[in-house]
This record gives structure tokens, sequence and C-alpha cells, in this order.
């Protein structure tokens, strides 16, 4: 098999996010919590009367979020490369549906890291506090040998990047933290989020602006900087909004009571 072949990633990848956060997850939850604890994991998998808002949300807000962010950096508008509507769907679905739901990604890794660990997290230490203790967590689980080589020989491996890296995961995280308080701690709405961050700046925003791919002196892609940007913003209006509580004030409503409606913060 040729070193060039994306198979090996993919594989390791598929089985490194269902042997690892979802794994974990579903093993720590039977230890502490037994039966019941499982099928509430599952229930808060499959946990989809959440409100429309949200769903736009996912689907339309988080990209539109991000596309601001990477405009923004100077030069990749102006790369502009339209495509038509058809190309960019056959573009998008099927990264969507396949890598980013099916092979791991998301639906490997929410269940541990929404599901099991940021409720547990917040309880301790709060939901803000608790989001910036997952957070490194969650980034250097990525930080596989594989993944590395690969920017290394981009010429991207530097502390600049990791840096980098780490503060988009923070501000992610934040902004995932506020998404699943207001869902009734919908651990789905966590996995269609995750799915829709990876999907849409890999299938449609870099392809639509090539410029975003360029790299800076620092070896880091436009693209990625200005989503950066984008996610940083968007997490320091939540904070300011929720007066850094982050909807947690509904995810305990919740607890107590099962059935109210959840409300965007």
């Amino acid at each position: 098999m040729s070193f060039s072949s994306p198979l090996p990633l993919i594989v390791t990848g598929s089985l490194g996010s269902f042997t690892g956060p979802a794994l974990g997850a579903f093993v720590m939850t039977g230890v502490t919590e037994g039966r019941e604890g499982i099928g509430r994991l599952l229930r808060k998998m499959v946990l989809w009367r959440v409100g429309l808002g949200w769903y736009l949300f996912a689907f339309l807000g988080l990209p539109a979020i991000l596309a601001l962010g990477t405009i923004v950096v100077p030069g990749n508008l102006a790369s502009f490369k339209p495509m038509d509507p058809l190309s960019l769907l056959i573009a998008y679905v099927p990264f969507f549906v396949y890598p980013a739901l099916i092979l791991g990604g998301p639906l490997g890794e929410e269940p541990g890291w929404r599901g099991f660990a940021l409720p547990r997290l917040q309880r301790l230490y709060g939901p803000l506090v608790g989001s910036l203790i997952l957070a490194p967590l969650w980034a250097f689980w990525h930080l596989a040998p594989v993944w590395l080589a690969s920017w290394y020989a981009a010429g991207m491996f530097n502390i600049f990047n990791l840096l980098l890296y780490l503060l988009f995961i923070t501000a992610w995280t934040i902004v995932f933290t506020w998404v699943y308080n207001n869902t009734r701690g919908s651990v789905l709405m966590a996995i269609l989020v995750h799915a829709s961050g990876d999907a849409f700046p890999n299938a449609l925003l870099w392809p639509l602006l090539p410029a975003s791919l360029a790299m800076t002196g620092y070896g880091v892609y436009f693209g990625y900087y200005g989503m950066v940007i984008g996610m940083r913003v968007l997490a320091l209006v939540v904070i300011a909004v929720t007066r850094g509580r982050l909807g947690y004030q509904h995810y305990q409503q919740e607890t107590e009571e099962p059935d109210p409606a959840p409300t965007p913060t």
C-alpha cells in the first residue's frame, strides 16, 4: 500500500475515536452509574427535540461564523472561486455524512467529551472553568503521531501552530458547552455541531476561497487563522451574553425537571 494512501489514517483515526472517548465514556458510565447511567447516555445521544434554532445554528450559524472569520483575513475574499449549487451539495453532503458521522470523529468522540466529561466538570468547577479544563484534553487527544508527522512534513509543526490550535479548540469547547446546556444535554447536537465544524471548512469554505489555503510565514493556513478569529469572537460573545454561565441554569433545571423546552441564551 502506498504511503500516500489515506486509508491507514482513516482506519486508525476511526479506531482511535471509537476505542477512545466513546468507549471510555460507556465503560466509565457503567462502572460509576450502572445500567441506568448507560441508558441516560444513550438517550442523550438521540435527544433531537431541542428546538429548531439549534439546528439552524449547527448547519448555518456556525458555518457563517467560520466563513466571516476567514473572509476578514486579507486576500481571502479576493480569491473567491464560485461553484454551482449542485457541486457544492455533492461536495458537502458526503463529507458531512460519511467521514464526520460514520468513520469516527464526532460520533466517536462526543459521547466522551460532552456525554461523560462535561457534565462532571461543570458540576465540580462550573461551566466556564470546566470548559477550560476540557479544552486541552480534547486538543491533545488529536496530537497523534501520524497527524503531527503530516504537519511536520508541511513545515507547520511549531509552537505557533500548537498554540493557535489550542486557542481554536478552547473557543470551540466554550461554544459546545453553551449548545449542550441549552439543548438539555443533547449529545446528538454536540455531534452535529462537531460534524458541521469539520465538514464545512474542508468541503466548502477552503475550495471556495483558494487563497485561504496559502501558508503564512508561521507555516499556518490563512483559512485556519481566520477560523480561529471567528470562533474566538463567537466564544467571547457567548461568555459576555451569558455572564460566563453558558446556559448552565437551563441544564440544571433539566436535571430536576425533565420536561421544560430549551430556550437559547
